[in-house]
């Protein structure tokens, strides 16, 4: 959004320097973007007067003047047409650098005879399009500066310009008169009345306007115009144009300077058509498809079945709230018009600019809401700018609808809007504040203006009253002490795993990755999603067009990154939210770690190995212990399909999954142009079980004075038999003395088979026995041992490798 300092002071009534100006639009969440001063530009250049004009001796078209300048009589030579004796003109002095051309000035020789400067037109100083002739100007002393003269004549040309960010819950803020109302809530000035004139008809209107039904609901709830006759269109007047020039927009005409003026002083997009061009009446309808319309762009564009045009009984005239068409545009020879002003859908507004790909000043006003109760009140002044520009007289007014109602109330209540910003404002200056930025107040409850379409509850009260305040004032202040005692902890219970997950990954060694929740299809189908409940509506992008269903997708994109740039060992981590469904609540905290390469660098000793299946096993035990997972649990095959089905296993409590570790499926690397060998894991931490026991410190530490007792077993066992059953065995034989039970050895292979017979294997066990009050006897050891070899014996069907 751009305005001129005299364009806001339009509706600003202030004293404020441009400095406070600035900071104020800034620190009310206008952002300040850029402030450019032609001034500076121009002020090097004066005013001369021409004393004497003859013709070269030398060229037909060039005219040798004598001119009166600060420094005396100079001779320049000069092209224009309009260059004579008597005016007064803008000079640039040879060394004065010319913006319009690019080009710093010297004495130079033109067809043999010297010229000393330059008579400057409207272009070469970009002051407009113009450069017919050289400027002249009807008052101006000489050796004035024109930058002077310009202030005291054409304020807005000189005027700085204030470039602003707009966020797209401000659309009040794209009219210069919305950016003036939040100055003066904040005590800059005084917002200036603004009163619609009261327009009275000279004959009924001829051209009638209908919406069609399927559209008044909510496409289009209100549409009003009527016909000036007799107008005359020409250039706009200096001011006028000005404006427009100093924030980039090229004059055309009157009538269409005058739409793009309300456009940016008030948020009030319009439109004129050209009456004599209109055949018949104008309606708004749903376009049937195929349609073409030759926009005022110069553009074609075929009409989708459904896009929102305005259409006279022969043809479309107009794309609804986004750009009018060429066939009816306003020219020099316009002598009857009729000025529009409506109110348009944002949703049905945008869907058809996106579609089309058209970007215009409207369509970018629509889109984010314009005051649907200043439709009538901005025709009614757009017509009494255009009778007085123009001339003409104005028919009656032609409508179809009504102004939309918007009214809502929220409460106000001033001792949480203290407590939420953390400042003392006062209940009286909280409703000052939104008084001036018109709110209605009736008791604690606030009705928000209707231009106001971003208020929608009593948060957005306490933004309000915040940005107005100025947070920059909040002063920090220490937390007071309540209770004594150790305070209750901020974080909850979920918050509090998920950072122990987070600092036990990196911790491991991992680095962490923070990936879009958004994946293509083809990904969400490789890990079980993929389905329409999860599709993105309106996607950034087609890698973007479904939720994730898992974690490893994100990491696995950022592993096969980051191998095309020559890192091949990786350890990634994320912890983040993955989804079941497109509905709230359907999604679940994953934590995941991935493992690609090898575990270290080249080196000398042999140290350097691929990552493999137990590597990812213990750190995703590691993370099970931190976040408080029990020592004793199970592992199952019952992984899903983008593991690898030998390689890979399920952490469970019974019927309760907790993680998944293992290789990924070759295929799956492949799919996602992943380089294996690739281990992962993939906890779920909500599912792992909250301590029996929640305090805060840690458990005491339990010492045992009495002596270990390890014993070796060896077993011979079928090689479908996995380890895991003899140790489940084992450490279920005596669950007091058992301490712990690993496997320390596996003999296998052909040479496995000569030995023990076909299809067999040896696996052995080292069993630690912890007594717990008295020291183990040989005959208790043994009995023990008997129940291990028992156990295992019966779990796998192998025997005792003697």
């Amino acid at each position: 959004m751009k305005f001129t300092l005299s364009w806001l002071k339009d509706h600003l009534d202030t004293t404020a320097s441009l400095d406070d100006i600035l900071y104020a639009l800034t620190d009310l969440g206008l952002e300040v973007e850029d402030v450019s001063n032609r001034a500076a530009r121009l002020g090097a250049f004066t005013l001369a007067r021409v004393t004497h004009a003859e013709q070269h001796p030398d060229a037909d078209k060039l005219r040798v003047c004598r001119v009166q300048t600060d420094e005396g009589e100079k001779q320049i030579v000069c092209g224009a047409p309009n260059a004579r004796a008597g005016i007064t003109v803008v000079l640039a002095k040879p060394g004065d650098y010319v913006p319009g051309i690019d080009v710093t000035l010297g004495v130079g020789k033109i067809r043999g005879v010297e010229s000393h400067g330059m008579m400057c037109s409207e272009r070469e100083l970009e002051l407009s399009d113009e450069h017919n002739g050289i400027i002249e100007l009807d008052g101006g002393e000489v050796g004035q500066k024109f930058t002077d003269w310009l202030a005291a004549n054409r304020p807005s040309v000189v005027d700085p310009m204030i470039h602003i960010k707009i966020t797209p819950n401000r659309p009040d803020a794209l009219g210069v008169r919305g950016i003036a109302r939040d100055l003066a809530a904040r005590g800059l000035g005084t917002l200036k009345p603004l009163a619609a004139p009261q327009i009275r008809g000279a004959f009924p209107c001829p051209i009638t306007v209908t919406i069609d039904p399927a559209l008044k609901a909510k496409g289009c709830p209100l549409f009003t115009g009527r016909l000036i006759r007799g107008v005359k269109n020409g250039p706009s007047p200096a001011w006028l144009a000005d404006r427009l020039t100093a924030i980039g927009l090229r004059p055309i005409s009157t009538l269409v300077d005058i739409t793009n003026y309300f456009t940016f002083a008030l948020n009030r997009p319009l439109h004129v058509f050209d009456a004599a061009k209109v055949h018949g009446n104008l309606r708004v309808h749903p376009a049937n498809g195929g349609e073409e319309l030759l926009a005022l762009d110069g553009k074609t564009y075929g009409l989708q079945a459904g896009m929102m045009v305005i259409s006279d009984d022969k043809q479309p005239e107009s794309l609804a709230g986004i750009m009018g068409g060429e066939l009816s545009g306003c020219t020099a020879d316009t002598v009857d018009v009729f000025l529009e002003s409506a109110f348009w859908d944002p949703i049905t507004i945008a869907t058809t600019g996106r579609a089309l790909k058209i970007n215009s000043d409207a369509r970018y006003r629509f889109e984010r809401g314009v005051d649907p109760a200043f439709t009538l009140p901005g025709l009614d002044l757009a017509t009494q700018m255009i009778l007085d520009l123009c001339g003409g007289e104005a028919s009656d007014l032609a409508l179809d609808g009504a102004v939309p109602d918007t009214a809502r109330a929220y409460r106000l209540n001033p001792a949480r809007v203290i407590s939420l910003v953390g400042m003392d404002i006062p209940e009286a200056e909280q409703r000052r504040t939104l008084e001036a930025l018109g709110f209605t107040l009736d008791g604690d409850m606030a009705t928000p203006p209707t231009w106001r379409p971003d208020v929608l509850g009593e948060a957005d009260l306490v933004e309000e009253v915040a940005r107005v305040a100025s947070l920059t004032k909040l002063v920090g202040k220490p937390l007071t002490r309540g209770t004594a005692g150790v305070p209750k902890p901020i974080l909850t219970p979920a918050q509090v795993r998920e950072r122990g997950a987070r600092r036990t990954l990196a911790a491991l060694g991992y680095n962490e990755c923070v990936t879009y929740s958004f994946i293509d299809h083809e990904a969400a189908t490789l890990f079980g999603g993929g389905a329409d409940a999860v599709r993105i509506d309106n996607p950034i992008s087609s890698e973007m067009s479904h939720l994730r269903p898992d974690l490893l997708p994100g990491l696995l994109r950022a592993a096969a990154r980051n191998q095309a740039r020559g890192f091949a060992d990786l350890a990634l981590f994320e912890v983040g939210p993955a989804f079941d469904g497109g509905e709230p609540g359907e999604q679940h905290v994953q934590a995941t770690g991935l493992l690609v390469g090898a575990t270290a660098p080249r080196d000398p000793f042999a140290s350097r190995r691929a990552v493999d299946v137990f590597d990812a096993k213990a750190d995703a035990e590691a993370v099970l212990s931190a976040l408080g997972a029990p020592a004793r649990v199970q592992i199952n095959r019952k992984v899903a399909a983008w593991w690898h089905p030998g390689r890979s296993g399920n952490i469970a409590l019974g019927p309760n999954s907790l993680a998944t570790f293992g290789e990924v499926h070759p295929k799956v690397l492949a799919a996602m142009g992943v380089k294996g060998p690739a281990v992962a894991f993939t906890i779920l931490v909500a599912n792992v079980p909250l301590p029996k026991v929640k305090t805060p410190t840690r458990p005491a530490l339990t010492l045992r004075d009495l002596q270990a007792v390890d014993r070796d077993f060896a077993f011979v066992v079928d090689t479908s038999v996995e380890a895991l059953t003899a140790i489940n065995a084992a450490t279920g034989a005596d669950k007091v003395l058992i301490e712990s039970v690993r496997l320390f050895d596996q003999f296998t292979g052909d040479k496995a088979e000569a030995q023990m017979g076909a299809g067999k294997k040896s696996i052995a066990l080292t069993v630690r026995l912890q007594p717990v009050d008295k020291t183990l006897t040989e005959a208790e050891i043994e009995a023990v041992s008997a129940k291990i070899v028992d156990k295992v014996t019966k779990a796998t069907g192998g025997t005792l490798r003697s």
